[in-house]
Protein backbone atom coordinates (compact mmCIF):
# COMPACT_ATOMS: atom_id res chain seq x y z
CA UNK A 1 0.00 0.00 0.00
CA UNK A 2 1.31 3.63 -0.68
CA UNK A 3 1.86 6.30 1.21
CA UNK A 4 -1.51 8.15 1.87
CA UNK A 5 -1.61 11.65 0.52
CA UNK A 6 -0.81 14.08 3.93
CA UNK A 7 -3.19 16.74 5.39
CA UNK A 8 -0.99 19.44 5.03
CA UNK A 9 2.27 20.95 4.75
CA UNK A 10 3.13 20.76 8.45
CA UNK A 11 3.37 16.95 8.45
CA UNK A 12 5.58 14.53 6.45
CA UNK A 13 4.36 11.04 6.13
CA UNK A 14 6.23 7.98 5.10
CA UNK A 15 5.30 4.23 4.60
CA UNK A 16 7.92 1.57 6.08
CA UNK A 17 8.77 0.33 2.34
CA UNK A 18 9.81 4.29 1.62
CA UNK A 19 11.86 4.18 4.96
CA UNK A 20 13.19 1.47 3.52
CA UNK A 21 14.10 2.98 0.21
CA UNK A 22 15.37 5.96 1.86
CA UNK A 23 12.73 8.31 0.09
CA UNK A 24 13.12 10.33 3.32
CA UNK A 25 14.49 14.15 3.59
CA UNK A 26 18.40 13.84 5.39
CA UNK A 27 17.37 15.74 8.14
CA UNK A 28 14.47 13.59 9.01
CA UNK A 29 15.89 9.68 7.87
CA UNK A 30 18.64 8.92 10.62
CA UNK A 31 15.65 8.96 13.17
CA UNK A 32 12.96 7.69 10.97
CA UNK A 33 15.03 4.67 10.33
CA UNK A 34 16.05 4.48 14.29
CA UNK A 35 12.29 4.21 14.80
CA UNK A 36 11.17 1.64 12.42
CA UNK A 37 14.33 -0.79 13.51
CA UNK A 38 13.20 -0.27 16.73
CA UNK A 39 9.71 -1.46 15.79
CA UNK A 40 10.58 -4.49 14.24
CA UNK A 41 12.86 -4.85 16.96
CA UNK A 42 11.09 -4.25 20.44
CA UNK A 43 7.36 -3.98 19.33
CA UNK A 44 7.04 -6.92 17.77
CA UNK A 45 9.05 -9.22 20.26
CA UNK A 46 8.06 -10.82 23.26
CA UNK A 47 10.02 -9.53 26.69
CA UNK A 48 10.32 -11.56 29.59
CA UNK A 49 9.42 -8.84 31.93
CA UNK A 50 6.01 -7.55 29.64
CA UNK A 51 4.18 -9.80 32.23
CA UNK A 52 1.85 -11.65 29.49
CA UNK A 53 2.44 -13.65 26.47
CA UNK A 54 2.87 -12.44 23.12
CA UNK A 55 4.85 -9.55 21.60
CA UNK A 56 4.73 -6.00 23.34
CA UNK A 57 2.33 -4.51 20.48
CA UNK A 58 0.28 -7.27 18.69
CA UNK A 59 -0.52 -4.92 15.63
CA UNK A 60 2.76 -3.88 14.78
CA UNK A 61 3.85 -6.94 12.62
CA UNK A 62 0.32 -7.31 11.14
CA UNK A 63 0.69 -3.59 10.16
CA UNK A 64 3.98 -3.79 8.88
CA UNK A 65 2.88 -6.83 7.19
CA UNK A 66 -0.03 -4.99 5.16
CA UNK A 67 1.46 -2.04 4.03
CA UNK A 68 -0.73 0.02 6.51
CA UNK A 69 2.59 1.33 9.39
CA UNK A 70 3.22 5.04 8.69
CA UNK A 71 5.96 6.86 10.15
CA UNK A 72 5.58 10.98 9.93
CA UNK A 73 7.76 13.49 11.21
CA UNK A 74 7.37 17.69 11.22
CA UNK A 75 7.70 19.78 8.33
CA UNK A 76 10.32 22.49 9.20
CA UNK A 77 9.25 24.47 12.34
CA UNK A 78 5.91 22.92 12.14
CA UNK A 79 4.22 23.23 15.39
CA UNK A 80 3.64 20.08 17.20
CA UNK A 81 0.12 20.48 18.45
CA UNK A 82 -1.07 21.63 15.30
CA UNK A 83 0.67 18.33 13.73
CA UNK A 84 -1.54 15.97 16.39
CA UNK A 85 -4.27 17.77 15.17
CA UNK A 86 -3.39 17.32 11.72
CA UNK A 87 -2.80 13.61 12.56
CA UNK A 88 -6.38 12.96 14.02
CA UNK A 89 -8.02 14.72 10.77
CA UNK A 90 -5.24 12.16 8.35
CA UNK A 91 -6.49 9.24 10.11
CA UNK A 92 -10.21 9.91 10.09
CA UNK A 93 -10.04 10.77 5.89
CA UNK A 94 -7.43 7.96 5.21
CA UNK A 95 -9.25 5.27 7.62
CA UNK A 96 -12.87 5.98 6.43
CA UNK A 97 -11.75 4.63 2.99
CA UNK A 98 -10.68 1.36 4.44
CA UNK A 99 -12.27 -1.66 5.89
CA UNK A 100 -13.02 -2.05 9.58
CA UNK A 101 -9.93 -4.81 9.60
CA UNK A 102 -7.47 -2.87 7.88
CA UNK A 103 -8.20 0.03 9.53
CA UNK A 104 -7.65 -1.79 12.73
CA UNK A 105 -4.08 -2.14 11.77
CA UNK A 106 -3.37 1.57 10.32
CA UNK A 107 -0.89 3.17 12.49
CA UNK A 108 1.52 6.18 12.39
CA UNK A 109 3.77 6.67 14.42
CA UNK A 110 5.01 10.96 14.97
CA UNK A 111 8.92 10.94 15.17
CA UNK A 112 9.88 14.14 17.31
CA UNK A 113 13.74 14.28 17.84
CA UNK A 114 13.46 17.98 18.64
CA UNK A 115 12.07 17.07 22.21
CA UNK A 116 13.93 16.69 25.43
CA UNK A 117 15.33 13.07 25.61
CA UNK A 118 16.11 13.61 29.57
CA UNK A 119 12.76 15.03 30.27
CA UNK A 120 9.36 12.94 29.36
CA UNK A 121 7.38 15.23 30.75
CA UNK A 122 6.44 17.56 28.01
CA UNK A 123 5.51 14.51 25.29
CA UNK A 124 3.44 13.07 28.70
CA UNK A 125 1.74 16.85 29.08
CA UNK A 126 0.93 16.67 25.44
CA UNK A 127 -0.15 12.95 24.89
CA UNK A 128 -2.82 13.74 27.67
CA UNK A 129 -3.81 16.91 26.23
CA UNK A 130 -5.01 15.06 23.28
CA UNK A 131 -6.25 11.66 24.28
CA UNK A 132 -9.68 13.26 24.94
CA UNK A 133 -10.31 14.50 21.44
CA UNK A 134 -8.42 11.31 20.27
CA UNK A 135 -10.57 8.60 22.53
CA UNK A 136 -13.88 10.57 21.63
CA UNK A 137 -13.32 10.00 17.81
CA UNK A 138 -12.54 6.16 18.46
CA UNK A 139 -8.72 6.71 18.32
CA UNK A 140 -5.91 6.23 20.28
CA UNK A 141 -2.83 7.91 21.06
CA UNK A 142 0.39 7.06 22.89
CA UNK A 143 3.81 8.40 23.64
CA UNK A 144 6.69 6.60 23.64
CA UNK A 145 10.24 8.54 25.56
CA UNK A 146 14.11 7.19 26.08
CA UNK A 147 12.88 8.06 29.49
CA UNK A 148 9.04 7.44 29.94
CA UNK A 149 8.40 5.95 33.23
CA UNK A 150 4.26 5.04 32.63
CA UNK A 151 4.19 1.92 33.77
CA UNK A 152 3.21 -1.72 32.08
CA UNK A 153 -0.52 -2.51 32.35
CA UNK A 154 0.30 -6.16 33.30
CA UNK A 155 3.66 -5.52 34.97
CA UNK A 156 3.86 -2.39 36.75
CA UNK A 157 7.85 -2.28 37.06
CA UNK A 158 8.25 -2.83 32.82
CA UNK A 159 8.30 0.50 31.55
CA UNK A 160 7.06 -0.57 28.13
CA UNK A 161 6.58 2.99 26.54
CA UNK A 162 10.39 3.70 26.53
CA UNK A 163 11.76 4.33 22.88
CA UNK A 164 15.07 5.67 21.51
CA UNK A 165 13.38 8.74 19.79
CA UNK A 166 10.33 10.65 21.62
CA UNK A 167 7.32 9.87 19.38
CA UNK A 168 3.28 9.84 19.62
CA UNK A 169 2.00 6.81 18.28
CA UNK A 170 -1.89 6.89 16.73
CA UNK A 171 -4.30 3.78 15.64
CA UNK A 172 -7.80 2.33 15.78
CA UNK A 173 -9.34 2.14 19.42
CA UNK A 174 -10.30 -1.61 19.65
CA UNK A 175 -12.26 -3.23 22.57
CA UNK A 176 -9.41 -4.47 24.09
CA UNK A 177 -8.05 -1.03 24.91
CA UNK A 178 -10.16 -0.73 28.06
CA UNK A 179 -7.17 -0.46 30.70
CA UNK A 180 -5.55 2.75 28.92
CA UNK A 181 -9.07 3.77 29.35
CA UNK A 182 -10.34 3.10 33.01
CA UNK A 183 -8.90 5.37 35.17
CA UNK A 184 -10.49 8.52 33.36
CA UNK A 185 -14.35 8.87 33.37
CA UNK A 186 -14.79 10.70 30.25
CA UNK A 187 -12.61 7.92 28.40
CA UNK A 188 -14.20 5.16 29.90
CA UNK A 189 -17.76 6.44 29.01
CA UNK A 190 -16.77 6.79 25.35
CA UNK A 191 -15.61 3.55 24.98
CA UNK A 192 -18.48 2.59 26.70
CA UNK A 193 -20.44 4.23 24.41
CA UNK A 194 -18.46 3.08 21.61
CA UNK A 195 -18.02 -0.77 22.44
CA UNK A 196 -21.27 -1.42 24.63
CA UNK A 197 -22.96 -4.33 22.35
CA UNK A 198 -19.66 -6.20 21.68
CA UNK A 199 -17.98 -5.80 24.68
CA UNK A 200 -16.03 -9.56 25.39
CA UNK A 201 -17.24 -11.18 29.01
CA UNK A 202 -14.03 -11.07 29.99
CA UNK A 203 -13.35 -7.76 29.02
CA UNK A 204 -16.86 -6.88 31.07
CA UNK A 205 -15.88 -8.34 34.05
CA UNK A 206 -12.61 -6.32 34.11
CA UNK A 207 -14.57 -3.28 33.54
CA UNK A 208 -16.99 -4.20 36.61
CA UNK A 209 -13.83 -4.69 38.82
CA UNK A 210 -12.45 -1.67 37.87
CA UNK A 211 -15.37 0.45 38.29
CA UNK A 212 -16.03 -1.35 41.72
CA UNK A 213 -12.20 -0.94 42.87
CA UNK A 214 -13.06 3.03 42.27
Amino acid sequence: MTTPPQVDARVLFWSAAEVDAGDVPDEHRPYVQEILAWARRYLVSPHPELGRNGPVCPYTQPSLHKGLFHLAALSGDGDVNEAVESLRSWYERIGSTMSGSDRELLTVLLVLPHLDYTDASGLDELQRVAKDKFVEDGLMIGQFHPVCDAPGLWNPEFKALRAPVPLLAIRKLVVFDLPFLVEHRAHAESYIRRFAPEIPPRIRKQLAQRMTAR
